[in-house]
């Protein structure tokens, strides 16, 4: 009679029992990791929202996230033979959160990264620069692995999260670069991923060359009076200098200044 293979007998299939409350607590592990992801999204609209408002400017184009399905972390957890456990996959599976944020210029993507990590209670766990040291197929991106609480009902979980950031004609490139090792499997032609790497070229020239243009017309637009100004409209300050007269000819503001 044929023994069981090491492994199996190791790691017997739990009853149904067990079977059921293990899948409970993945899916409610995943959901947590959902929460992170909306933590962070929360985060980088606030900024957004500020920025486009305060500063008349938003260096963040869009913002996307992703979570590993249920089905996809198992499948690596038979992959990779990581524990099929909560403290398994907690321990060393890092990719299941993910936010992408696209900014118009390379500074952006430090300034927005920068903002982030000011956020008091996110921690920086490891960071891969691959704008300053991009990959061989000629992949740039800046990569923030960061752990962030989420409060639950009954407790606190700090829950890992990617955050990659990329210009807009970095994503571009990595898009078409995922959609053409998914087609071939790995496995591209020297001849494809040749143009993959030189396409990443022309993209970094485009951005340092927008760049440059980008601070130029900055710099000339900075010497410039408001556009309110130029057609007659009134600025904020013109708008409470206005409101303060009126109501100082109407006899103040109506408060009780005793009191």
């Amino acid at each position: 009679m044929s023994k069981l293979p090491e492994d199996v007998r190791e790691h017997p299939v739990p009853d149904p029992a067990e079977l059921r409350k293990l899948v409970v607590e993945l899916r409610r592990l995943v959901l947590t990791y959902k929460f992170g992801i909306d933590e962070v999204m929360t985060k980088v609209s606030i900024l957004r929202d500020e920025f486009r408002h305060m500063q008349n400017y938003n260096p963040v184009e869009h913002v996307g996230s992703r979570l590993k399905s249920f089905e996809s972390i198992v499948a690596k957890c038979r992959r990779k033979g990581i524990p099929l456990t909560p403290e398994g996959v907690r321990g060393q599976m890092f990719d299941i959160a993910g936010v992408r944020i696209t900014c118009s210029f390379v500074n952006d993507i430090y300034l927005v990264r920068d903002m982030i990590l000011k956020q008091s209670d996110m921690t920086l766990l490891e960071e891969r620069d691959y704008i300053k040291h991009p990959k061989a197929t000629g992949y740039k991106s800046l990569h923030l692995i960061v752990q962030i609480p989420v409060f639950l009902s009954d407790r606190v979980e700090q829950v890992i999260v990617e955050i990659q950031l990329r210009t807009i004609a970095m994503d571009f490139w990595a898009s078409l670069e995922h959609k053409i090792y998914y087609k071939y499997d790995g496995d591209v032609p020297r001849h494809l991923t040749d143009s993959l790497k030189l396409a990443s070229d022309v993209a970094w020239s485009l951005d340092t060359s927008m760049e440059r243009i980008h601070d130029e017309v900055k710099a000339i637009s900075g010497d410039e009076e408001p556009v309110a100004s130029r057609h007659n409209l009134h600025t904020p300050e013109e708008m409470l200098r206005d409101f303060w007269r009126s109501a100082e000819a109407d006899g103040g503001f109506g408060f009780d200044t005793d009191n």
